[in-house]
């Protein structure tokens, strides 16, 4: 203890020694004072929960050019390199002692080799530069879904990004006094180009799991250097597992009934699939867009938000389609915009912001001309199609007023979607909470997107949208979800969407702002308004039901055709579907449940059964009432 003492006093002023020391955890204090050796960093800045501190780390991210300022008040860009645009799945991998195992589909390494080469490349990182220390909280503060957190970053980005992302969490670091329950988060940008990390061969982001702690260096995406965002979301489903609650990679809403009645949902949706424009759903409320904690109590299922902020993918973002987010996106607030194109006035643009785009600009590759081809030869597009935005939801004109509740608020129904364009219908209810799970959850599927590095427009099995963050083994997480309703007095409806379904010639069934009406009729079925039609793999809506609901929220005329055309159930697409995902399971998911096979040869039973009495394409109005 002395020598750590010893050494935060030789590298920190009065000032930040003080408020280091302040709070009284050694655990916190070696952490700090082993990040400070192995870095080399030239000073400290030890951050508190005041706006002062905010206001520094701000101005820093301005000075340092790794944000600009723009031309509305509070609003600046960010740039990463051009190598350096999405989550490095590769690079990610968890440490794992010997013996250890999370399976063949989650990426590893052995813990010893890994924390060895993750330090050498840390070591020295920062010299010449200040280290931050700043403290968060995972979910609201002094609540059991609350979880303390340490970030080490010697990039005021990353510490601007989560100053708008989470609550602060330095007052809740006085309150756990020396308690070893927190999460630790050390970054680095690495040797910099620019303003940008050089070394993108040699990203890493290693999760220990032994240590609710996470290494990233020479890396300044979001995705791979926001400590709290989806590493933590690893540390949480880790914990959560062994005490019993849930950490989850979705939304939470609530959609307004009739009476002014409020039910929320919560959702999970892959990366560019319609997640953070369903949590933004018009005339509803937004608790969050990403990722949630749920616990039981009293027999409820309740969830929390674990951010306070938004990190959304800005393309096509208009005002049309996305009028709230769009309304905060132009006028003035707190609010980093990441990869989009900069004109000559420093104002921003992006891909399918509902406007003409300049000829030129400023973007992620530099100075930037219509046609311009980048260092691989690809055609750089004005904006990248990950370009991205962050922002306080206490900026948006719909945050629920129980956003905050540390109590977590009631979930009436979960929703699972992504990019499918063939199989499943617009929105159709699970019979029941297992098969929710197993037939919607587990069993998700998306075409890929550029959120991820790698090929477009890619089907990937993606449960619960969960897979890129998972850290137990893949059936231990689908039995701990199938578990959860356990003591639940009325669980949740499970439901899953599509908006991306299309046509044989390549045209998509759904609108845009159809995505509201899909929610509106989950929340009748939650409260037991409405009736449905059987399919082989769930309920579905009635025409009559979805007209009114079209024309009272959306004010347009909903036709018979469109309903057919949208709510045919595709028989071969289905079993199709269970195959590959069956498949998965039995090849690469040694301790899937029994059950989930059960369940899939009922469902396919089921939908053969369907397939011969009514053929390949079935009609939803030849379909049988519930």
């Amino acid at each position: 203890m002395s020598d750590v003492r010893e050494l935060l006093k030789q590298k920190l002023s009065t000032e930040d020694y003080n408020r280091l020391t302040a709070l009284e955890n050694l655990k916190l204090h070696t952490f700090v004072a082993d990040a400070i050796e192995l870095t080399g960093a030239d000073s400290v800045y030890v951050c508190t929960d005041s706006e002062e501190d905010r206001a520094y780390i701000r101005k820093l991210a301005i000075e340092k050019d790794e944000e600009i300022a723009l031309n509305i008040a509070g609003h600046t860009c960010h740039f990463d390199g051009y190598y350096d645009q999405g989550r490095d799945k590769d690079a990610t991998k968890y440490l794992l002692s010997a013996g250890s195992s999370l399976g063949s589909i989650l990426n590893s390494i052995d813990r010893n080799k890994g924390i060895e080469e993750v330090r050498s490349l840390l070591k020295g990182s920062m010299a010449g530069r200040q280290m931050l220390v700043l403290f968060f909280c995972l979910g609201p503060v002094d609540s059991e879904f609350s979880i303390p957190c340490v970030q080490i970053t010697d990039s005021p980005y990353v510490g601007h990004s989560e100053t708008i992302l989470y609550r602060g969490g330095y007052e809740q670091f006085k309150k756990i006094g020396d308690s070893p329950d927190f999460f630790r988060f050390m970054h680095s940008e690495g040797e910099l180009e620019g303003a940008v990390s050089k070394h993108v061969d040699k990203r890493r982001v290693y999760i220990d799991l032994e240590e609710d702690r996470v290494f990233s260096v020479n890396t300044q995406y979001g995705g791979n250097t926001i400590g709290l965002k989806k590493l933590a979301l690893r540390l949480a489903i880790q914990k959560a597992s062994a005490e019993g609650w849930l950490a989850e990679h979705m939304f939470v809403m609530g959609a307004k009934g009739p009476g002014g009645r409020i039910t929320y949902f919560t959702g999970a949706f892959p990366s560019a699939c319609g997640k953070t424009s369903t949590s933004m759903l018009p005339g509803q409320t937004i608790i969050g867009d990403d990722i949630a904690y749920f616990r039981k109590s009293d027999g409820e299922m309740r969830t929390v938000n674990v951010e306070k902020g938004i990190f959304g993918i800005i393309q096509d973002v208009n005002a049309k389609d996305d009028p709230v987010i769009y309304d905060a996106l132009t006028h003035p607030g707190e609010v980093i915009f990441s990869n989009v194109l900069l004109d000559g006035e420093n104002r921003p643009h992006w891909l399918g912001m509902g406007s003409e785009l300049p000829k030129e600009g400023v973007n992620h590759s530099g100075q930037w001309h219509e046609g311009k081809e980048g260092p691989d030869g690809k055609a750089v597009t004005a904006s990248h199609k990950n370009a991205r935005y962050c922002l306080n939801i206490a900026d948006l004109k719909n945050m629920d007023p129980r956003m905050d509740d540390a109590e977590g608020v009631p979930v009436g129904g979960f929703v699972y979607g992504g990019r499918d364009s063939d199989t499943w219908v617009p929105v159709e209810q699970a019979f029941n909470w297992t098969e929710g799970i197993i037939l919607k959850g587990a069993s998700l599927e998306s075409e890929t997107t550029a959120a991820t590095l790698g090929a477009e427009g890619v089907r990937a099995f993606n449960l619960m949208s969960n897979l890129d963050f998972l850290s137990i083994p893949l059936g231990k997480y689908v039995q701990n979800n199938l578990d959860f309703a356990e003591g639940v007095e009325k669980a949740p409806l499970i439901f899953s969407v599509n908006y991306f379904l299309k046509n044989k010639n390549g045209k998509y069934l759904n609108g845009m702002g159809d995505k509201l009406v899909w929610i509106l009729w989950a929340e009748l079925r939650v409260n037991g308004d409405v009736r449905g039609i059987k399919t082989p793999t769930g309920i579905i809506p009635r025409y009559e039901d979805l007209a009114r609901l079209f024309k009272d929220n959306l004010g347009s005329d909903y036709s018979r055709d469109n309903y057919v055309e949208q709510f045919t159930f595709r028989i071969p697409e289905n079993l199709a579907k269970l195959d590959r995902v069956e498949k998965i399971y039995r090849e690469k998911v040694a301790d899937a449940p029994a059950i989930l096979y059960e369940t899939y040869a009922e469902a396919r039973k089921r939908l053969e059964a369907a397939g011969e009495k009514y053929g390949d394409n079935i009609s939803p109005l030849d379909l049988p009432a519930e």
